[in-house]
């Protein structure tokens, strides 16, 4: 195996961005698995994201809140995840910027599977 092939989701740019950072890790013409590094952005006043594919996304640091178009929200902690489907408007209304978030978003044509709410 090359080294040159391992990389740690958790290293972050030796400068943080000011505006949130989008790396694309594996993609095809289907499918896109990114990680998203936030440092306190939220989507500008008044617009949503409607996205054309299914979101599957994982907050692996950090703690953020999005909200939906019906005004519901949700906030997140590290471990976090949940399904967006495609055009189901929403937008972020907070991350942390310390520790900075570190999301994992994979896009596509997705089928959500039923899982366990866990009991806090």
């Amino acid at each position: 195996m090359n080294t040159e092939e391992i990389a740690n989701i958790f290293n972050l740019p030796p400068e943080l961005p000011t505006e949130e950072l989008f790396e694309p890790l594996i993609s095809t013409e289907s499918l896109l698995i990114e990680r998203i590094i936030s440092t306190g952005q939220t989507t500008p006043t008044g617009e949503w994201y409607d996205q054309d594919q299914d979101e599957w996304v994982i907050l692996l640091q950090g703690q953020a809140t999005l909200a939906y178009l019906d005004g519901s929200s949700v906030k997140l902690k590290a471990g976090d995840y949940l399904f967006i489907k495609a055009h189901q408007k929403h937008r972020v209304e907070y991350t942390s910027a310390e520790p900075p978030c570190i999301w994992l978003a994979i896009h596509g044509n997705l089928q959500q599977k039923q899982t366990t709410k866990a009991i806090e």
